[in-house]
């Protein structure tokens, strides 16, 4: 069964660093574009960061632009979002997704909706704060 889950999450200060991961299961992660998207609470879904398949090409939104960073690993099957310097309007559920339809092209939107995505992972927690 092709699946990814999301593990990291949890509290951490402003100004501080947390690792996402995200293991893929049934289908390697260099081959699809892989993506995070995070939700407040009481807010709508966004994309965050994005990694197109094979070329590995790497894209974010404005607000973690700089701060956050996208990554593969093909050998662990895991794709990572590096988060330095957060601030507590990164406090969400992350989530990780994978469009393995090949919805996507060769770009994929970082701010996109999620809707090129069919495979998503449960979630994971970040808050942050002092």
């Amino acid at each position: 069964q092709w699946q990814v889950v999301e593990s990291g999450g949890g509290l951490v200060q402003p100004g501080g660093s947390l690792r996402l991961s995200c293991v893929a299961s049934g289908f390697s992660v260099k081959r699809y574009t892989l993506a995070w998207f995070r939700q407040a609470p009481g807010k709508e879904r966004e994309g965050v960061s994005c990694i197109s398949r094979d070329d590995g090409d790497t894209y974010y939104a404005d607000s973690v632009r700089g701060r956050f960073t996208i990554s593969r690993d093909g050998a662990k099957n895991t794709v990572y979002l590096q988060m330095s310097s957060p601030k507590p309007e990164d406090t969400a559920v992350y989530y990780c997704a994978a469009d393995l339809l090949y919805a996507t092209g060769s770009y994929c939107d970082p701010a996109g909706d999620g809707r090129d995505y069919d495979t998503w992972g449960q979630g994971t927690q970040v808050t942050v704060s002092s």
